[in-house]
């Protein structure tokens, strides 16, 4: 059930909202669904970022696709956290790393959730910024990664998100957006640095297509 539903949401529904109605621009993805897994990393300046990313997603893999996201932003009341599971299958995570608690370690969560044969969407930058500028990419990704280095990267950079909805708004306007992938990667190092290093020059060279 919960599959048919997301094929169905961001298949159809979603996708051709953000088209039709936002004017966003989806470049080819149909590649992921010939990768076994993958983490799709991704600038990050509004929540459209998320449906876009999950509306870009070949209809036949987004169930096992789950956006990572924070427990204390979309997960707030038991109704919030149930209803951004089925209908958006996100990951839950908390902001802060707990390694004596594994159940609630976000990096963790994360590898298990690999283990479990989910690809994964991850926003490096933490949280949303300002439209059109990049934050430092935080360690969690890098981490993951880091143990779990047979699994690929797609890098992913998005424009015209934050201003279609920018943040602390919750009006959606037609706005000229992008989403741009780039190809899947398997990482060069096993230090954090290197890592985070890798991502970011991957995400400017496909910033460059959109000057």
């Amino acid at each position: 059930m919960k599959k048919l539903v997301l094929q169905i949401t961001f298949g159809f529904f979603i996708r051709y909202f953000l088209k039709v109605i936002v004017g966003v621009r989806f470049s080819e993805a149909k590649f992921l669904s010939k990768e076994k897994q993958f983490i799709i990393v991704a600038n990050h300046n509004s929540h459209l970022d998320t449906m876009s990313l999950m509306a870009s997603v070949p209809r036949s893999i987004v169930h096992r696709v789950r956006p990572v996201a924070a427990q204390d932003h979309f997960g707030k009341t038991k109704v919030q956290e149930v209803f951004s599971n089925f209908f958006i299958n996100t990951l839950l995570i908390t902001r802060k790393r707990k390694k004596n608690n594994s159940a609630v370690d976000p990096v963790s969560k994360m590898i298990q959730a690999l283990d479990d044969g989910y690809s994964l969407i991850i926003f490096p930058e933490g949280t949303r910024g300002e439209p059109g500028k990049e934050q430092p990419l935080k360690p969690g990704v890098a981490l993951v990664l880091r143990q779990r280095p047979e699994v690929k990267y797609v890098p992913v950079f998005m424009t015209g998100m934050g201003n279609a909805m920018p943040k602390g708004d919750s009006l959606i306007v037609p706005y000229n957006a992008h989403v741009t992938y780039g190809a899947p990667k398997k990482i060069m190092s096993t230090n954090v640095e290197d890592i985070l290093t890798q991502i970011h020059n991957d995400l400017n060279q496909l910033k460059q297509q959109h000057p």
